[in-house]
């Protein structure tokens, strides 16, 4: 008994199988990348040589439409080949079965209704169209990409501005209804700062990302510290991303390890104001006192002055270098990939279609990897570093742009209790 098996992959939708269990033992397996010229020479040959069982995943595959699977599957029962669907438990041998086939065939065309649909989001992918949907505010469609709103891209614009200047969400959903009267949710916000769109990027609902499809809201310095304060920020406890003073949710109790709240006092009929860290749930007793605010801050700055400079010229190793340059390689040799795909179609070597997907998924793997070397620190790290080591730099700054910096560098503050004195052990990020 003779059984083959036939494979169809749309190379739109999917990736051809590296291997398919089929239950039994097969003959000779056809397969089609795109066209179906395999399954022309399947028919052939069962034309010509002693063929009892045909196995496929699913009788849609045996066509672009019901019409061509229906004049199929008559034309191969005619020459008496039994057709086993293993995905869809149809096999034309079993008599009781083929009153379902006109059921069956329903669902084809459903099924392929719906394949048609996502064949043109796969083909807008390819030329790097937008997905359907309506644009991010800040946007409109042009001719097959977006373009900036010239009238709704500078709320966007100074969205992010204050979002970088200040590192926090809240306040700048805050600015946006107090300057420009544009009433948005936290959520929303959140989804600004994480669109691919902003970034000159068009990301899809398959998870991948084309880069540099349309002119950028941001640039990609400015994305790479978008993330960098977003991870930072998911760190912190709830709301201290936001909260006024720059000590917020970055200061623990090393003997208790308690978070600490920021408590103020004032006295009747004066307006000085007074300012304590205490922790919030110490277990201790007696517990551990509360420290005046401003102590820890000035201790703080002192400890950032001094061991972080030092720091950042640790992480700046050459090790770090290589990784970023390897990276680099790895982007400039698909950049070159790239170039060198319509000359290919030129001479012969390439198809357009092929060639279409191969600029794709040289793309896709360009994307992954910038936003890889994204992640990394940046380059002028060493030079910030040093900036900020200057004790001068800390006494010209607000509370929100010390808030800012320290984030910028610190995982955690902790304070270390010695009987009736105490110091900071201050825990950089890297």
């Amino acid at each position: 008994m003779k059984s083959i098996a036939y494979i169809y992959t749309d190379p739109l939708l999917e990736t051809s199988p590296v291997s398919i269990d089929w239950g039994r033992e097969v003959d000779l397996v056809y397969a089609d990348l795109g066209m179906r010229s395999q399954l022309q020479q399947l028919l052939i040959d069962c034309e010509t040589q002693s063929v009892d069982c045909l196995l496929v995943r699913r009788l849609e595959e045996l066509g672009d439409n019901v019409e061509e699977v229906s004049d199929r599957l008559i034309q191969l029962e005619a020459m008496g080949v039994a057709v086993i669907a293993t995905e869809q438990a149809y096999n034309s041998a079993t008599s009781h079965l083929r009153a379902d086939l006109l059921k069956l065939l329903h669902e084809i065309q459903l099924q392929q209704r719906s394949r048609r649909i996502r064949q043109g989001h796969a083909r807008n992918r390819l030329e790097a169209a937008p997905p359907p949907g309506k644009p991010p505010y800040g946007y409109r469609r042009g001719k097959g990409k977006y373009t900036i709103d010239r009238s709704t891209s500078p709320v966007v614009k100074d969205f992010f501005d204050h979002f970088l200047l200040y590192g926090s969400l809240r306040g700048a959903v805050r600015h946006l209804g107090k300057k420009y009267g544009k009433k948005i949710s936290v959520t929303t916000g959140k989804r600004w700062l994480t669109n691919h769109v902003y970034r000159g990027d068009t990301a899809y609902h398959n998870g991948e990302i084309i880069s540099d499809t349309h002119i950028s809201i941001i640039s990609r310095e400015e994305a790479a510290q978008v993330d960098r304060i977003l991870r930072r920020n998911s760190r912190l406890p709830s709301r201290a991303a936001s909260a006024p003073r720059s000590l917020a949710g970055l200061v623990v109790c090393q003997q208790c390890q308690s978070n600490t709240t920021i408590t103020r006092v004032t006295q009747r009929r004066q307006d000085k104001e007074y300012l304590y860290l205490r922790p919030i749930s110490c277990p201790q007793s007696p517990k551990c006192r509360a420290i005046a605010y401003q102590e820890i801050l000035e201790r703080t700055i002192e400890k950032v002055c001094c061991d972080l400079a030092p720091a950042v010229a640790g992480l700046n190793s050459p090790q770090l270098d290589g990784v970023k340059n390897s990276i680099g390689d790895a982007i400039a040799r698909q950049q070159e990939i790239l170039e060198q795909l319509p000359t290919l179609i030129e001479t012969g070597v390439l198809d357009t279609e092929t060639a279409k997907l191969r600029a794709y998924k040289l793309r896709t793997e360009i994307s992954a990897l910038q936003a890889k070397l994204a992640t990394l620190p940046p380059v002028n790290l060493l030079s910030v570093a040093q900036a900020v080591s200057i004790p001068q730099f800390w006494l010209d700054l607000s509370e929100a742009e010390r808030r800012f910096y320290f984030r910028e560098f610190i995982t955690q503050i902790e304070i270390v209790r010695q009987n009736q004195d105490w110091d900071l052990q201050v825990i950089f990020i890297f």
